[in-house]
């Protein structure tokens, strides 16, 4: 959630869900971007559209330390510098075929994304042991009422669940939607996180109920 005037950081995705070699879609108040982990490890976030023909470079693959174009095969540095045009291969692409980056940062097992120019790393997460993500067709607002108390300003929302607390990670995306990160908090085995993983989709389904009320009236 936003922190300050200058930026903020966006939690888009938890660690285990971008293994190494790998891209997925993800979302900030930017737009959409291409989240890729390079074949030794280190995490990028590029904008999710390819210079030649537009394609979603988040449907695209990750070779060696590159992120490559599905259509054509273009292929893109971390820093979004063009390193290859396989239909020209003795060609050195030049520095104006570019796709726009993202700051990121991965902490305490969660991948964030700058907004802007933040003026401070992304909130620590002490404590809290990553589990899941969901995406809820609801707005924060709705999460917070099916919740029963309000977001802190890092996001953080803290539920009770029958084996107890577990705290929610939330993230707004233009859509209307929201992400849901589930983090647990004290016990992490078996049974606490059957139980949180319920817990957070019966607040899912409550929070949906109350948008879709709200939408009604």
């Amino acid at each position: 959630m936003p922190s300050d005037t200058t930026g903020f950081w966006t939690p888009v995705a938890l660690s285990r869900d971008l293994p190494a070699g790998t891209v997925m879609p993800a979302w900030t108040a930017a737009g959409s971007i291409a989240l890729w982990r390079s074949a030794s490890g280190r995490i990028s976030a590029s904008a999710d559209r390819c210079p030649h023909r537009g394609m979603r470079l988040s449907h695209g693959f990750v070779r060696g330390e590159a992120l490559s174009c599905i259509y054509h095969g273009w292929s893109y540095g971390q820093g979004g510098n063009c390193l290859r045009i396989p239909a020209h291969p003795g060609l050195t692409p030049p520095e104006t075929i570019r796709v726009a980056t993202h700051d990121v940062e991965e902490a305490d097992s969660v991948i964030w994304v700058a907004v802007g120019a933040p003026a401070s790393k992304p909130p620590g997460l002490d404590g809290l042991i990553p589990l899941r993500s969901l995406t809820a067709f609801a707005g924060i607002a709705a999460i917070e009422a099916a919740a029963g108390g309000k977001a802190s300003p890092d996001g953080l929302v803290e539920i009770e669940a029958p084996t107890g607390s577990i705290c929610l990670l939330l993230s707004a995306r233009e859509d209307g939607q929201t992400l849901i990160h589930v983090l647990l908090k004290g016990d992490t085995g078996l049974a606490a996180s059957i139980d949180a993983s319920w817990v957070a989709e019966s607040l899912r389904r409550r929070a949906e109920g109350l948008q879709k009320k709200e939408i009604a009236q």
